[in-house]
Order: C-alpha cells, then sequence, then structure tokens
C-alpha cells in the first residue's frame, strides 16, 4: 500500500546531489555565490518520512545545516540524535517547543508536521523568534495563511513555503524561457499531479489532519506550475470533483479537475487525483513554441523537452537546493524565487476557489478581491 511519501521515493531513484556550480545559469543566477561565512542552522519539526527525506538532502548542502529536531514521539528523538548528530539540547517535543525562543544554536524551524497542524505550529516557531519554512500546503485555507504572515511579520521572522520546484533546474529554465520571451505569448498551459493512494488508514485521507485530499497534497503543484507556467495571477475558477471510491475516500476529495482563467485570456486546464498513477505533467504553448516537463513535479529525475530539443537540465535532489537557496536569500540577500507565505497564500486563495466552485456545482468562482 503506497502512500504519497511511497510513489514519489520509487520514482526518485537514482537522483544524486548536484554541486550549485554545475547548475545552468538560470539557477545559478539565483544562489551563485561564496559559502557564508556561517551556516543557516535548521531545526525540523515533525519527523515523518518527509523530514527524513530533507534531513538526507541537507547532508550535501554548503550553507545549510540540521542541528535541531521537533516531535511528540521520544524514540524518534532519540533516533535522529544519533542519526544526525543532534545534541539533546536542541531536540524539543510539541509541549517545549516554545523554549526554543532561548536556543541561539538554531536560526530556523521547517515545519513538515500533517498539513492541518501548520497553522498553530507556524504560530508558535514565529512565536519563539525564529524564521520559519512550512511544507506545502502552507495551511487549511487562506484566511489561516493571512494569520501565519501576519504572526511572522509581526515577530520580525522570515517565512518561507517548501515550494522545492522553484529550485529545481527544469523548472527555472522553463520560467527563464518565459520571461525571456521564447516561447512567444502563452497561448494555453495544461498541468496534472496525482497518484493512487494506498493505505486507507493514512493521514492524507483524514480531514481533521489533511485538510483536503489530492488538491491540497498534490493538487498544490499542478496550481503552482500553472501561475509560473503564465507568470499571472488566475482571474476566475472553475472546478469539477469525482470519487471512484466514496468509502476510502469519505472525508477528503479524490480526483478533482479545475481550470484557471487568467488576465491575458490564457485558461489552464489541470487535475490531480489520490486514485491512479502516471499522472504527472506540465505543458505550456506559446505563439512560438512549447515547454513539456514530464514528470513535472515528483522528486525526479525530471525530464523536459521544448521546440528545441531536449532540456538537458541536471538530475539534482530539490531539497539539497531548496534549502541551501534559502539559507543563500537569508544569510547573502539574494533574490527569492517566489518562495514566501505570500506566494502561498496566492495559492491557497485558488484552492479555496476550487473548493467553493466543487461546492456550487462547478459554478465560475470570480477572485478578484479574494
Amino acid at each position: 500500500m503506497d502512500t504519497r511519501r511511497d510513489f514519489l521515493q520509487k520514482i526518485s531513484l537514482g537522483i544524486g546531489a548536484t554541486a550549485l556550480t554545475d547548475l545552468p545559469a538560470s539557477a545559478r543566477e539565483l544562489y551563485a555565490g561564496p559559502k557564508a561565512d556561517k551556516q543557516l542552522r535548521v531545526a525540523l519539526m515533525g519527523l515523518g518520512g518527509y523530514a527524513g527525506r530533507v534531513a538526507d538532502a541537507m547532508k550535501d548542502c554548503k550553507m545549510a545545516t540540521l542541528v535541531g529536531a521537533v516531535s511528540g514521539t521520544p524514540a524518534k528523538l532519540e533516533t535522529w540524535k544519533q542519526k544526525y548528530n543532534i545534541p539533546e539540547k536542541n531536540t524539543y517535543n510539541y509541549e517545549t517547543v516554545s523554549k526554543i525562543k532561548d536556543n541561539p544554536d538554531i536560526d530556523i524551524v521547517y515545519v513538515t508536521t500533517p498539513n492541518s497542524l501548520h497553522h498553530k505550529h507556524v504560530l508558535q516557531i514565529a512565536a519563539a523568534g525564529k524564521h520559519v519554512i512550512c511544507e506545502k500546503p502552507v495551511a487549511d485555507n487562506a484566511q489561516q495563511t493571512r494569520e501565519m504572515i501576519a504572526a511572522c511579520k509581526k515577530a520580525g521572522v522570515k517565512f518561507y513555503i517548501g515550494y522545492r520546484m522553484h529550485f529545481e533546474p527544469h523548472t527555472r529554465e522553463l520560467i527563464r524561457m518565459r520571461e525571456a520571451g521564447e516561447l512567444g505569448k502563452i497561448m494555453h498551459v495544461n498541468n496534472y499531479m496525482g497518484f493512487k493512494s494506498g493505505d486507507p488508514n493514512q493521514w492524507r485521507l483524514k480531514k481533521a489532519l489533511a485538510g483536503g485530499g489530492a488538491m491540497m497534497d498534490v493538487g498544490i503543484y499542478a496550481l503552482n506550475g500553472a501561475r509560473y507556467a503564465t507568470g499571472e495571477e488566475p482571474v476566475w475558477v472553475t472546478a469539477q470533483e469525482t470519487k471512484t471510491d466514496p468509502v476510502k475516500f469519505k472525508e477528503v476529495d479524490e480526483t478533482i479537475m479545475f481550470q484557471l482563467g487568467f488576465p491575458s485570456g490564457i485558461v489552464a486546464s489541470c487535475g490531480t487525483t489520490y486514485a491512479f498513477n502516471n499522472y504527472e505533467r506540465l505543458y505550456v504553448i506559446g505563439e512560438k513554441g512549447f515547454v513539456e516537463i514530464s514528470p513535472a513535479f515528483g522528486y525526479g529525475p525530471i525530464k523536459g523537452r521544448s521546440h528545441l530539443g531536449p532540456m538537458n537540465q541536471p538530475v539534482v535532489t530539490h531539497q539539497t537546493l531548496q534549502m541551501d537557496g534559502i539559507a543563500d536569500i537569508i544569510l547573502n540577500n539574494k533574490p527569492d524565487p517566489n518562495v514566501t507565505g505570500e506566494e502561498g497564500l496566492k495559492d491557497m486563495i485558488v484552492v479555496d476557489a476550487v473548493y467553493e466552485s466543487i461546492r456550487k456545482g462547478g459554478a465560475k468562482i470570480m477572485l478578484a478581491g479574494k
């Protein structure tokens, strides 16, 4: 029985870390530069499968280093202390995590707990005066996200979302080609991301923990991809939901198709599912050419082609680039490639509209003023 993490693990075999100097100019220009005199010291909060992936990827980081851990399971903390050489004084549980404010050896906390706990945990970390990275989706809805952004601003801490694709070379090359006009006027976008969900007892199928189903978990990739493929923000949304297993997916959505309308007239046709595999692509059509990336959103290897031929971007460990990239942003004041809390809010406004459209039988939801 596969979980999303199991699925993405299977398609990531053979990935190795690539040095920043090996990246194409489109990615290198964001994060190039000398190693910081001091590294960004990171604690991970929520020691599940994804946290382990981030921790392992950080072994190859040059500017970010893992120094702390937060978990409600004592056995996990013991394992992590030994595996990642984390000192006892840098470990916390969910009841003691507020004490992290008194720990000068931790700069930032990466929240990787279940989706519906993100809001609570980000507020806790902000109140403790530490910078925050929150895994996507940022929260259950746009209002929670606004509260998280406000709390971080009040505390004077930086707030980032774990949008690893914004550091990935194929994605960066697509954005570069669009911005350079190599695709001409964008005419259409077709994005989808999904997989067959296995274990019916996993937390992702429990609304109280997941906030939603496929749309929240992996549909966010197709949505975010449509936004960076067009360089525009959607002005209307329509959506439709289907369920082939109403028992298994009693609490959350199984398959959603959604359409996004943009100011220039572009329509993006997007989809997400927990019902089947082999559903992962980003396809952008312009007047002068196209880009197709497939696989487009998983852990890799990402593959792409355009009207010019194969994209030939390097294979990388996404989380290594993401953590080094965020460290470079903070320590060296480098440009942010749209991974702030505000970027997460833009996605959540659309997610809210997707669910609203479904509740209203597929009605067109206008986004102006939301």
